[in-house]
């Protein structure tokens, strides 16, 4: 493995830098730890499930820089960022980390509005008189 190994990871309209180097487990999103960062034990699952997944929470150290979208989107981002970077630290990890599906990007997003509506596809009440 290279000294560091970066990745992006997207979801939504959220967007994260990863970067992956060897060390004792430490992960940093935006400064802070993932505990201060991800309220909820649900998002921080997500965050680290390619490390949880291949076994090497404590093998690796991972900071991140995020932006965009609410706290959801920036977990899935990381979650795509963190597999990616993994896969490039260590090629052996590919296999199971694709097949897992964490390397595909969730293409899902919001559906535009659409005039005459009052959201996507919510249609103004309708009244016979």
């Amino acid at each position: 493995m290279a000294d560091q190994v970066m990745a992006t990871g997207r979801r939504k309209t959220s967007v994260a830098r990863v970067i992956v180097k060897a060390g004792n487990g430490a992960f940093k999103i935006n400064g802070k730890t993932i505990e201060d960062y991800l309220p909820t034990e649900i998002l921080r699952i997500v965050a680290k499930q390619p490390l949880t997944l291949t076994g090497t929470t404590t093998k690796y150290d991972v900071i991140v820089n995020v932006f965009g979208g609410g706290l959801s989107g920036q977990a899935g981002a990381i979650r795509h960022g963190v597999a990616r970077a993994l896969v490039l630290a260590d090629g052996n990890l590919k296999k199971e980390i694709k097949k897992a599906g964490l390397l595909t990007r969730d293409a899902r997003m919001v559906e535009r509005k659409k005039y005459g509506l009052k959201k996507a596809r919510r249609a103004p009440q309708f009244s016979k008189r």
